[in-house]
């Protein structure tokens, strides 16, 4: 088994461990999943299939003899083969300092042992799809690149030479080629009639018209044409006006077919919808995670209305189990019933609206109703801070466009990274959340702690993958924030206020102003240095 391959996979596994039994486990777990398994049991050899094979994924154990996992990654991630495979670490050690290690030396993700079959399956699945999108992308940037060049080596612009009233006069090689007809043939056509089969009348609207007979240069894009043989393509055309001093003698027209690279263009905007799928999946798992953490404050919410459900239900049953039952008591614990199965139900309605996957598109948002909602979403780590969360909204903050629960996800992040911040500090003061303008066409919403403050180098690492300042951080909240905000049009950034602490902003597009980016207005905001 020590060079097993699944033939019939495109995705490659290699799974690494000098344990043979862990091997097995690992085997049996992937092996009817489609997979192409390849296997090592030090670290030699899984370096030597890695660079022969170039997989995927590699689930790689840290402890073994010789070369231990940190350092066959150390290894894989300097051969430019195998720099893009995802390596998720395998260890039954539950240390931060190891875990942060592995993610410093580029490690993908983290599986602690005793592993189970299911989060196995998960997280391969999930990093085999991320790198195998990477790469169909970096292979069509490749070949878009490499058209591209080819293009500009062997340039194949059409030329025309027109009279004042569209006669052809003159046609290079390249013409004749694009039109599949010979110069001779095109010379002495009217170009009008020739290509969008116009005899003479209402020409005026017509593509190089206004520049053969009012001296007027034109560029567009996407314009169709004919071919001699009648068969319509796209081109790209520049007209500039024939002139002798101040007599129009006609045009010269500058044209090319964009025919390939149209479909390159739609190729491209099929793989960004591709990204944009697998950016919505990782938010997801984004949101699982957070909700994982806040699972034992949310059991807490719902337990107390239960709670007080059963006792108020015990008080109705003591109530009517009398000879002459007190009725307005009664009446008054059922209305207590009603209102704590209301505050339960509560709960869980936000809880459900936070962990569903967006649908695709935007809606019109009142950012007022959504940062409440999070802040009573957030209540679990509020009961943890005397000063709580304060929420301010200016007056002529309009409604914003965006996604509902990935704004609130970015939001619900930065209001609990506040917190925890504050009370590190030993502080009570309220974390502050401050909605205003931002420029004519951006909201601005800023979450402002009483922490520590960042570090220096805050700038080049806050938002980088695996990068944390938390003892028990993981490194994925704020970048994973960051592809959240700018797939909204916005922008995100933070400050360091005067007073201490720290300010982590983010901006989004009002409803109506389309096609906006916050970012670009900002920097168009900055003033000259």
């Amino acid at each position: 088994m020590t060079d097993a391959v699944l033939e019939t996979s495109d995705v490659t596994v290699l799974l690494v461990d000098d344990n043979p039994q862990n091997l097995k486990v690992l085997y049996e777990t992937l092996k009817d999943k489609g997979y192409r398994l390849l296997i090592a049991n030090d670290g030699e050899k899984a370096l030597d299939l890695a660079h022969r094979h170039q997989p995927e994924v590699i689930l790689l154990d840290i402890m073994m003899p010789e070369l231990d996992g940190y350092q066959v990654c150390e290894r894989l991630k300097a051969d430019p083969v195998t720099s893009d495979s995802a390596v998720v670490f395998l260890s039954a050690l539950d240390d931060l300092q190891a875990k942060v290690r592995g993610f410093s030396l580029g490690g993908a993700d983290y599986i602690s042992k005793p592993f189970q079959a299911q989060e196995v399956i998960a997280r391969v699945k999930t990093h085999a799809r991320v790198i195998r999108l990477e790469r169909e992308l970096q292979a069509r940037n490749r070949q878009l690149e490499n058209d591209q060049a080819r293009i500009l080596n062997s340039i194949s612009e059409g030329i025309y030479g027109l009279d004042a009233s569209g006669v052809i006069v003159f046609a290079n090689p390249a013409a004749a080629l694009i039109m599949r007809s010979s110069a001779e043939e095109l010379v002495g056509q009217n170009f009008f009639e020739l290509h969008f089969r116009t005899a003479g009348q209402g020409c005026e609207s017509l593509p190089v018209y206004a520049t053969c007979s009012q001296g007027v240069a034109e560029n567009q894009r996407n314009i169709e044409m004919l071919r001699a043989d009648g068969a319509a393509f796209p081109v790209e055309y520049r007209s500039t006006p024939n002139l002798d001093g101040d007599e129009l003698h006609g045009a010269v027209v500058v044209f090319r077919d964009i025919t390939t690279e149209l479909e390159s263009e739609r190729a491209l905007e099929e793989a960004r919808n591709l990204v944009q799928e697998q950016r919505e999946q990782i938010a997801h798992f984004s949101r699982l995670t957070t909700m994982g953490e806040m699972a034992a404050g949310v059991a807490h919410e719902v337990n107390q209305p239960l709670t007080a459900i059963t006792n108020y239900a015990r008080v109705a049953k003591r109530v009517l189990a009398k000879e002459e039952p007190d009725y307005p008591l009664l009446e008054d614990t059922l209305e207590k019933i009603e209102a704590q199965s209301h505050r339960a139900s509560e709960v869980i309605r936000r809880i459900r609206r936070f962990m569903k996957k967006p649908a695709a598109g935007k809606d019109v948002l009142s950012l007022a109703a959504l940062l409440e909602d999070t802040r009573q979403f957030a209540e679990v780590d509020i009961r943890n801070n005397e000063g709580g969360v304060q929420i301010s909204v200016a007056d002529d903050v309009p409604e914003v466009l965006a996604d509902p629960i990935q704004v609130q996800q970015v939001a619900l992040n930065l209001i609990r990274n506040a917190l925890e911040s504050t009370r590190s500090a030993n502080s009570s003061a309220p974390v502050e959340v401050d909605v205003a303008m931002s420029g004519g066409r951006c909201v601005r919403v800023s979450v402002t702690d009483h922490g520590i403050g960042l570090p220096d180098d805050a700038e080049e690492k806050l938002f980088l993958p695996f990068y944390t300042t938390k003892e028990e951080g993981m490194g994925i909240g704020l970048p994973t924030c960051r592809s959240l905000i700018q797939a909204q049009g916005g922008d995100i950034g933070f400050e360091r206020p005067q007073l201490g602490g720290a300010c982590f902003y983010f901006t989004l597009p009002v409803a109506g102003a389309d096609g906006i980016s916050c970012r670009a207005e900002a920097d168009e905001s900055k003033p000259a240095e």
